[in-house]
């Protein structure tokens, strides 16, 4: 799974702290902290005729990495739901777009890691781009990947932050063998996330999802397990082993990038019949018809 260039894209206006401008002529300072150290914390949002699935829990995922991260100023919901408009509005956007938003602790006066040398911040950053879900809706092809996630006690997978250089290397690993994405285990050998998305699978009839111990809380992956409970499956949250995986009779991955996304291959075994099942057909319908009515309205 490659993304490619959308033509729509070509002359996109990104949003840098209220400032619309072309996105060839977008940029941020080089003494900004995203630069420096990756130091920022960012969402997903997707945009469904108009309305923003999940907005205000995405804003309060993001505030609450702000404030794990220390950082002096936060934009309040309003601010950035405003910024949000501005750029939707600018770019005639309405439906069929991901907009990936960027908190940065700053600029700082000097380069270095000292937040003190912070003097000028935040930097909010508004990305909306044309982007339906990225994945192949037939099922995607997993590898398992060297590359362990963090468990909280190095760093705490509740903050959101841009530091994404663990996922960059399992998707090298991902690509280098020429499947879609790979999955990651925690330090204990448990089933954490891929590089990019939660995952579930089915057994005789129950669902099963990783505890976010060594994965973020993940927006989407909450809202299926919603939908699990108002709609009477069965589901658990628990340590998944690999030997749960490969004898599966179905997987998903979820996700705002890519919504949820039949898992069909991991590690070379097919999953269950190697296409996707029925508990996840059924997933997909009770999510698809839950954004065409449920947002905020950012765009008349």
């Amino acid at each position: 799974m490659q993304q490619k260039f959308n033509e729509k894209n070509r002359d996109l206006i990104v949003n840098i702290n209220g400032r619309l401008v072309h996105r060839d002529e977008a940029g941020v300072s080089p003494f900004d902290s995203v630069v420096q150290g990756g130091d920022a914390v960012w969402e997903g949002l997707r945009l469904y005729d108009g309305r923003i699935f999940k907005l205000i829990e995405h804003l309060d995922r993001l505030r609450s990495s702000a404030l794990a991260l220390a950082f002096a100023q936060i934009p309040s919901h309003d601010e950035i739901i405003a910024e949000i408009r501005r750029t939707l509005e600018v770019n005639k956007m309405r439906d069929g777009v991901h907009v990936r938003l960027t908190l940065t602790r700053g600029v700082k006066i000097t380069s270095g890691m000292d937040p003190r040398l912070n003097q000028a911040g935040p930097t909010l950053i508004v990305l909306a781009e044309h982007k339906p879900p990225v994945y192949d809706r037939s099922g995607i092809r997993l590898i398992t990947s060297s590359v362990r996630r963090f468990p909280p006690d190095c760093l705490d997978p509740k903050i959101h932050h841009n530091n994404l250089i663990q996922s960059i290397l399992a998707k090298i690993e991902a690509n280098r063998a020429g499947t879609d994405d790979a999955l990651m285990l925690d330090v204990r050998w448990f089933v954490a996330e891929t590089n990019a998305t939660h995952i579930f699978i089915a057994h005789r009839g129950i669902l099963y999802t990783s505890r976010t111990i060594a994965c973020p809380e993940g927006i989407t992956r909450a809202t299926v397990l919603d939908l699990c409970r108002a709609n009477g499956l069965a589901c658990s949250e628990q340590d998944l082993s690999l030997t749960e995986i490969y004898r599966a009779d179905e997987m998903f991955c979820t996700g705002t990038m890519g919504e949820l996304t039949p898992v069909i291959e991991v590690d070379g075994r097919p999953i269950g019949n190697g296409k996707s099942g029925p508990l996840t057909a059924r997933l997909c319908e009770l999510f698809s018809a839950l954004t065409a009515k449920e947002g905020v309205v950012v765009v008349q």
